[in-house]
């Protein structure tokens, strides 16, 4: 009867622990873990808001476009009464057509570097320029084994892997979290990064902490999880009955042999 009992112990404790191995992230320590700084880099079908500012504002009138008039409602992606933001559109070659400065080469260049760079075209023009770049289609889609999936907007352009996946209410306890999947867009080219959740030193020191524009996170379903516990949910009904029975049988054997 002990050995029944200690060995249904044994059996429970070693689940426990293969269950934690599974679904607990940051297992290992790693204090040393250093993130770099995150600034975006501008790419081709980014729709970019750039507002000129100077010590006249008559004067960096011409140089941003006007206010669309036009008002949308929700589901043009704009709140019942705000005006539509005007912007500029990437090209496929990297290129934004400006007014008066006429074509820009921006993709590629970070937030700093663009800014800087048509800072320096504006001192021809007006003086004491200051220029406000603002990506207005940043977002990153998070697919698979989580319970919100879907493509969230990033008003602020900086989000980690973390907090996409806490966006999309963090994984089911079915999804693998030592298999995730970021896919990246690098020109007409694909980017794969595999990340181990369960692992601090996997997730801080990667290169896709800090997820990009249009980054896609996919988070594969553990297989094995979900068929132990299909074959547990019907199962287990038969198990605890079948050990009734034999608990209660060895009960009885034991009483009547003595």
């Amino acid at each position: 009867m002990k050995k029944l009992f200690y060995f249904t112990l044994f059996i429970a404790l070693l689940a426990s622990c293969n269950v934690r191995k599974n679904v607990v992230y940051f297992q290992t320590e790693d204090s040393s873990s250093s993130v770099a700084n995150y600034t975006p880099t501008f790419k081709v079908d980014d729709f970019l808001n750039i507002v000129v500012m100077a010590d006249s504002p008559e004067a960096a009138i011409p140089f941003n476009l006007p206010p669309m008039t036009g008002y949308t409602s929700t589901t043009g992606g704009y709140s019942t009464g705000n005006p539509e933001r005007s912007g500029y559109l990437i090209d496929e070659n990297g290129n934004i057509n400006l007014p008066i400065i006429g074509q820009f080469h921006i993709a590629g260049l970070k937030r700093t570097e663009a800014v800087a760079q048509l800072e320096e075209k504006l001192k021809s023009y007006i003086s004491n320029p200051v220029v406000n770049i603002q990506i207005l289609n940043f977002k990153v889609t998070v697919l698979g084994d989580v319970r919100s999936p879907g493509t969230y907007k990033i008003p602020n352009e900086r989000i980690t892997l973390l907090e996409a996946i806490g966006l999309s209410g963090d994984l089911q306890i079915t999804g693998n979290r030592k298999n995730v999947l970021v896919i990246r867009s690098r020109g007409d080219k694909k980017e794969q990064y595999r990340l181990n959740l369960t692992k601090s030193e996997a997730i801080f020191n990667s290169p896709v902490y800090y997820l990009e524009q249009n980054d896609v996170v996919y988070v594969e379903p553990n297989i094995s999880s979900r068929t132990n516990g299909a074959f547990w949910k019907t199962s287990a009904p038969v198990f605890i009955s079948t050990a009734g029975v034999i608990i209660s049988t060895i009960s009885v054997i034991s009483v009547l042999s003595k």
